[in-house]
Formats: C-alpha cells, structure tokens, sequence
C-alpha cells in the first residue's frame, strides 16, 4: 500500500510541471478562440499527442499511480488551463476507464491502445451512459443489447445523450440493458470497434460553457458488435444476472463503476478551474487601486481571497485523498469519492463568482478568462452525478439507510 503524503516526490512534482508548462503554454493562449468556435480544438490534442500527455502511456502511468494522485495532479493542472480543452483532452480517458473498471486485463491491454491511436493517426474514445429519460437514474436505461447467439453477436438499439465525444469518437464503450427487468443489475457494457455500422452522431449541443468539448448525442441503430466487444465476457455476465435474479447481492453497477473510478479526477478539474480564478483575482487585486490604495487592503476583498484559497486547498485534499482510497482499494465507507466531486465543484462555482465579483465589471467581460472560467466550472455541478446525486450518495454510505 502507497503511503499518503502532502508532500510530492521528485517525479510527481517534475511531472506537475511538465503539465503545467504545456497547460500555460499551449492550452491558455488558445483557450479563448475554441472556446468562440465551439469546436474539437485538434490542434492542441495534436501538440498533445506529440509530446505524450495524449497517449495511452501516459494516462496508464499516472492512472494506475499507487500513491492514486497522480491522474487528480494531471487533471488540475491542465483545467487550470481551459476545462473546455482539458474535457478535449481527457474525454477520452473516460472511454478507457470504462474498459479498465469493467473489462479484462486483455481487453484493456486491446482497446486502451485503439482510444487513443497514435500521433500520426490520433483516435478518440467516448463513454455512452445518458439518455434522454436516464440521466442521474442509470437504472432506467432504455439501450438494449441483446444476444445474437448464431453469429457471436450483440445487437445494440437505443439513443444516448450528453455524451462527450459522442460520435466522433473512434471507440465508444456503451452501457445497455441486457435484462431490463434487473434494471442496473441487468446492465453490461460493450466496446463499439472503429467504424462499426450503425453508430451515428445525432444532435450536437452547444453549451453555456466547455465549448471546446463536443458533446452530442449517440444513435445506435441495429449495431452489431462481436461478442469479445462485451466487457467482462460474456460468462461473467451470466453469472451477474444469476445472482441477480436469485436476489444475491451484487457489485456496483458498471456505469457506477466508471464514475467511481472517475470522481476524483473530475473534481480535480474543478480545483484547476477555481484555483486559476482565485490566482488571477488574487493578482488582480494586489495590482488594482481604488480610493488611494490596492483593494486587496480592504478587509472585504481580503476575507473573500482569504475564504477562495482555504476551499481551494480543502478540496484538493478531498479530491487526493478519494484518489488514495481508490487506489489502494479503501472503501468509500462515507462516500468519499462523491465527497470530493461535490465540494469541489461547488467550491469552483462559488470561487470564480467571487473572482468576478472582485473585478467588478472587468470581470463580467471576455477580455478577461474569469467570465469563461465560471461558465466552464457550473458543468461540475451537474456531470457524473449531480451535487445532489451526490448528497444522496454520501447520505446513504454514512446512515446505511436508503435515502431517496
């Protein structure tokens, strides 16, 4: 077992860095424009991919991490950059969490490689769960894969929403309902290969904020994948369904698998985008006068810096220590994983409004990245669990009550 420190080692803080630079040097100064066009910003997934942080490599050395903080530094520090380009970046590791949390050793060592391609023929990978009628209730996904035993396949029918990547994407690893009547327990997931036929991009939603991240709709229309598709096998998922319908407890549901796995990266998003705005209020107010001195001498900007910087850290600390559990297989005995999402993302809601509010107009206005950064951060209030998902979560792990 990793131990846990608050203190980063060599290699984590070269690593740090390394990110860091490339975040300030190539994600900022192109964060606006995509933002604007709305669009896949492919030339900084291409600088990505050149220097490694767009690799399969790369994302499997800092996500299997012992010490479980290495994915949660990455994914700050690029947000910190644009969250919009960071989702453009790490969308894809979503796809391959799905496949680690609920495929074989082979199947990741098959499909992690194809999610990202290489840098001369970059791919992408998306994690199909959301429909229009099944959001935060993933039990009552209408998608269905049913079995074509003549031929070794599954056929999969239905309409996914709100899916980043969705249809651009290369590999798509999908949640469908096998026995609807099990609800989640009757749920597996699969690997749509490249190209597969079928597979369309339906409507594509422009957003209040993550512009540069493409999110659409996923329409699956007689898709027929082969059976070595279903993640897990397809034994495996007899013997779910079995126990499930002779009312034996089971393990968490495999699109609950993705996002537990996933929690504390995304809230380590949200730290990068709240902490980028309190660093720039933060210089904006040593720099700025008024009434014959810098603001940051009144105590009423100096306390809201005071209480930014302390939800900052306390954040940060939520989202390393679920890392840590996760990694070294500690239960979320209080929902320590929906913990750290939670008040992280609340916290980059509330930190970048107060950064707005400490530059005042100039803040309200797009020469400047605050306005943006706190349209980006409202998403990590409702994505992969909403703040009240997660309050439902935690509610339930510390009462042992099932809370509705």
């Amino acid at each position: 077992m990793a131990e846990f420190s608050m203190e980063l080692n060599e290699d984590q803080q070269q690593l740090q860095k390394w990110v860091h630079d490339f975040s300030e040097n190539v994600i900022r100064p192109a964060a606006s424009e995509w933002d604007e066009r709305e669009e896949t910003p492919w030339p900084v997934i291409e600088e990505a991919a050149k220097v490694g942080i767009y690799s399969f490599d790369f994302v499997a050395q800092a996500f299997f991490d012992p010490a479980g903080i290495l994915m949660p530094i990455v994914n700050e520090e690029l947000a910190w950059g644009d969250a919009g380009i960071t989702l453009s970046l790490l969308g894809t590791t979503l796809g391959l969490a799905g496949i680690a949390a609920n495929g074989t050793p082979e199947q990741m060592l098959e499909w992690g490689p194809q999610c990202f391609g290489t840098p001369d023929k970059i791919q992408l990978a998306a994690f199909a769960v959301s429909e229009p009628d099944a959001g935060s209730d993933v039990s009552s996904l209408r998608t269905r894969a049913v079995y074509d035993e003549a031929t070794d396949e599954w056929v999969l029918n239905g309409t996914k929403t709100w899916i980043t990547n969705g249809g651009i994407a290369d590999i798509h690893v999908v949640v469908a309902s096998v026995e609807p009547e099990l609800k989640s327990r009757g749920q597996a997931s699969f690997v749509v290969p490249p190209g597969t036929k079928g597979l369309s991009q339906g409507q594509k939603f422009k957003k209040m904020g993550i512009r540069a991240s493409h999110t659409a709709e996923v329409v699956l229309d007689d898709v027929r994948v082969p059976g070595r598709c279903l993640l897990g096998g397809k034994e495996k998922l007899d013997e779910k369904i079995a126990r499930a319908r002779e009312g034996k407890k089971s393990t968490s549901q495999a699109a609950m698998r993705t996002f537990e796995a996933s929690r504390p990266s995304v809230g380590a998003q949200a730290v990068g985008i709240a902490r980028a705005a309190y660093e720039y209020a933060l210089d904006y107010a040593k720099e700025r006068s008024a009434f014959g001195r810098k603001i940051i001498e009144n105590q009423g900007i100096a306390f809201k810096l005071a209480d930014m910087k302390t939800r900052v850290d306390a954040s940060r600390l939520l989202v390393w220590r679920a890392g840590w559990m996760g990694a070294n297989g500690k239960e979320f005995t209080a929902g320590e994983g929906s913990m750290s999402k939670l008040y992280a993302g609340e916290t980059a809601v509330w930190v970048t409004e107060e950064a707005i509010q400490i530059m005042g107009g100039y803040g309200y206005i797009r020469e400047h990245p605050v306005e943006r950064w706190h349209r980006d951060s409202k998403i990590y209030t409702i994505f992969e669990g909403t703040s009240e998902i997660q309050r439902l979560i935690i509610a339930r792990a510390i009462s042992g009550l099932h809370i509705v």
